[in-house]
């Protein structure tokens, strides 16, 4: 058990508005870090460039059921919050907001949504269809609910941040958008809450995913078709892991690149190992 104060949690969207406005009243700046839940490593670097960035920090702890597909199970996704609100005490964090679902969605789903448009039909988004939808107003409500003036997303998750990125620009939302680059285990996997399905074999296995990714980077002078080479030779090498996609995609667009492309651009990954669906990413420029 930390030794360390808890967070205060606030469960009601007038809780947290009142907080806000009692923040902002005293002169004081604020960073939202959104999450799920399920806190590891890679959330604390959040946290611990939030401090660095405003004076308080609101740590959102939601599993947000409109961006889990029908195909999806919702109820299997990692719940501790125990656990989470240690680990958020022992960082200093000051306020958790922690709404039900039934305080987020009182009417259900909303009839609003926000879409994210070609963009979120293709790679994760043709894997799990409005989940992009789903994620891009749930932070509009959450930027509403909290009105911080940073707000932080991973590198990790290289799509979901793209929309994010262009739904602040395109909506014109007050906010400075921090990204965090990828945390990693000492074999170069990235961190995520879906690690934790994956047994011992199969562990050592999704250390692969990052070893395309460094054989892609590596071959980047080379060329986009070194690249994709590089990539799935790698990848061919572990039979444990089964393929979805690797692309590379433009940063500015985030389509994929044309033969022959020279420039900056960001390889993507996604596979299944045993029943866990795993992504990541590398930026690196095509020569």
């Amino acid at each position: 058990m930390s030794s360390h104060p808890r967070p205060q949690v606030i469960e009601t969207v007038a809780g947290m508005r009142d907080v806000v406005a009692h923040e902002r009243a005293a002169g004081r700046t604020i960073a939202l870090t959104p999450t799920l839940g399920a806190l590891h490593q890679g959330h604390l670097a959040h946290v611990e460039r939030a401090a660095e960035l405003a004076d308080v920090r609101i740590v959102s702890i939601f599993v947000n059921p409109t961006q889990f597909g029908a195909n999806e199970d919702l109820d299997k996704y990692p719940r501790t919050m125990d656990e989470d609100l240690d680990m958020l005490g022992e960082m200093g964090v000051p306020y958790v907001f922690a709404p039900s679902v039934e305080e987020m969605y009182p009417k259900g789903p909303t009839s609003t949504t926000i879409s994210a448009g070609q963009i979120g039909t293709m790679f994760e988004g043709k894997t799990r269809p409005g989940h992009f939808d789903g994620v891009l107003t749930v932070v509009a409500k959450l930027l509403a609910i909290t009105s911080p003036q940073f707000v932080t997303f991973g590198q990790k998750d290289a799509q979901q941040l793209f929309l994010v990125r262009r739904m602040i620009t395109d909506l014109n939302i007050p906010v400075q958008l921090e990204i965090i680059e990828t945390v990693r285990e000492e074999d170069g996997l990235a961190l995520s809450s879906r690690n934790q399905f994956l047994d011992a074999h199969q562990r050592e296995a999704a250390s692969i995913l990052s070893t395309a990714l460094n054989a892609a980077t590596s071959a980047a002078d080379s060329g986009l078709d070194a690249v994709i080479a590089a990539a799935q030779g790698a990848l061919m090498g572990e039979s444990g892991v089964e393929l979805d996609y690797f692309t590379v995609v433009d940063t500015d667009t985030f389509m994929p690149v044309p033969d022959g492309y020279r420039g900056p651009a960001v390889a993507l990954v996604a596979a299944r190992v045993g029943e866990t669906r795993l992504i990541d990413n590398a930026t690196l420029y095509v020569g």
